[in-house]
């Protein structure tokens, strides 16, 4: 007779605050090594993409491509928005200690996750067309460009759904498998695109066929990590989505708002070429493509401090979170610096590997030689908006994100379009993005040194409710106390 069978099962460990000891720039560099296997070889993938469409020797179709990115970053923006908004709140749940809180704030990510982007599919869908045409995309260009889109678009909430698995993923420490979410839809698609592109001969819709089971796949392993390897989701409950909606919203949709900034952005950058030929779009759409694959890393440094910097507002150590922001700046310098140089070396047969005429062959290569190294600025501007999500202020990640785009990239584009061509475009787009990213790194700073002090003046009182508006961060529930911290 088992003595033990009426016994409860034990209740699961919490989850480790892993970031909250040890070096930080071992943490940051850490998480952004395995984010940025795992995302560049997504990007990769996507640029190989864009190869195997360039041999079939028609510039109409790669320019099909540049459109369809264009429009498709829109859809990934508003999914990175609300995997922000989940990792920040879960990071924080757990390094405050508090692990059935973060079950069920993954949980509500996820929902969060699929009601968006349902709606935003079932928005964009009757307009492919017509935005396509506001792109400046005509012709067979436009008809290849919506054949993609019409395939793709549908799968937006699996892409969705692997995002906020990843999100969840890297708030609690697990760098390996958040990296083989993103690195197992790069694998399938790796094997499949030159199968279904080449050798079945389907062109833009094998492609777009391969892009859509590769999303599958990660939306699969994403779950399977999150809920059978962590037990990181509770059962759904609508009290509890109703609960959470407000403050997932509360940094979702600044997120996502700052987020769509960069394809608002890019989005004017493709109008301002359109002009100049699907020569000039076919170039930007291997620039598009590029610029990932060479600054992976920096768009994984912003996914890697989120949760550092989270888990250490969780549990107040904000001289951490500066120390986390000053050891990413380093990171990002010396990064953009190594790669600028390389691009540089290499621009000749970067440039003449995608079967693009001569002048965008010219294109590629001015990127490569004089506008890849305004990164550096763009990488501050990463490294701040990670930081706002974070700390309570994305109401600044909005604004700065959405300054630059326009009021860095309006102007400049339109001048340096109209006095040196499409070079001139590539050019305004680099040199606005200075400013900006100095700006949001000081006031970064600003926003850190704020709480610190909120923290030492506060620390022998209950810490105020969650908040949501801009500098309001204290990290404990309404009610509770810095003891929570130890339960």
């Amino acid at each position: 007779m088992d003595t033990h069978s009426d016994k409860p099962a034990p209740a699961p460990a919490a989850p480790v605050a892993r970031f909250v000891e040890g070096s930080t720039l071992r943490h940051v560099a850490v998480m952004t090594a395995a984010g940025s296997v795992g995302l560049v070889a997504v990007f990769v993938v996507d640029l190989l993409n864009l190869f195997y469409i360039s041999l079939l020797g028609e510039t109409e179709l790669a320019a099909a491509i540049g459109y369809a990115g264009t429009a498709m970053f829109f859809t990934t923006s508003v999914a990175i928005g609300v995997m922000i908004a989940g990792s920040a709140l879960v990071s924080r749940a757990i390094g405050a200690g508090r692990r059935e809180e973060a079950r069920r704030l993954s949980t509500s990510a996820f929902l969060y996750m699929t009601v968006a982007t349902v709606l935003l599919v079932a928005l964009l869908m009757p307009f492919v067309t017509p935005m396509l045409s506001l792109l400046g995309a005509t012709g067979q260009t436009r008809e290849v460009a919506a054949l993609f889109l019409n395939i793709v678009l549908p799968s937006t909430p699996l892409l969705g759904i692997g995002m906020a698995a990843s999100g969840t993923l890297r708030a609690v420490g697990d760098a390996r498998r958040s990296m083989w979410v993103t690195l197992s839809a790069g694998l399938v698609t790796a094997v499949l695109d030159p199968l279904l592109i080449l050798v079945l001969g389907l062109g833009v819709e094998g492609a777009a066929i391969v892009t859509v089971f590769a999303r599958v796949v990660m939306a699969a392993y994403g779950l399977y990590a999150v809920v059978r390897v962590h037990d990181l989701a509770a059962r759904p409950s609508v009290s509890g989505f109703v609960k959470d909606v407000r403050p997932l919203s509360g940094i979702a949709i600044p997120a996502i708002l700052t987020n769509i900034a960069t394809p608002a952005g890019n989005a004017y950058i493709t109008h301002a070429l359109a002009p100049h030929g699907d020569a000039a779009v076919a170039a930007w759409a291997v620039i598009g493509r590029l610029i990932p694959v060479a600054f992976g890393p920096l768009f994984a440094l912003t996914g890697a401090i989120g949760p550092v910097i989270g888990q250490n507002v969780g549990a107040r150590r904000f001289d951490r979170v500066r120390q986390s922001i000053l050891d990413s700046l380093k990171l990002t310098l010396g990064f953009v610096l190594t790669m600028w140089l390389a691009l540089a070396l290499a621009r000749g047969p970067i440039a003449g590997v995608f079967s693009l005429s001569p002048e965008g062959v010219a294109l590629v290569e001015f990127f490569c030689l004089y506008a890849a190294g305004s990164f550096v600025f763009m990488g501050a501007l990463f490294v701040a908006n990670a930081a706002f999500n974070n700390l309570g202020a994305p109401l600044l990640s909005t604004l700065f994100n959405w300054s630059r785009a326009t009021l860095g990239v309006v102007p400049f584009v339109w001048l340096g379009g109209r006095w040196y061509g499409a070079e001139g475009v590539i050019a305004g787009q680099a040199l606005g993005s200075v400013a900006f990213g100095v700006a949001a790194l000081i006031s970064a700073f600003a926003v850190v040194a704020r709480l610190q002090r909120r923290a030492v003046t506060s620390a022998s009182t209950p810490a105020p409710a969650p908040a949501l508006v801009v500098g309001e961060l204290p990290p404990f529930s309404k009610g509770e106390d810095a003891s929570a911290l130890g339960s």
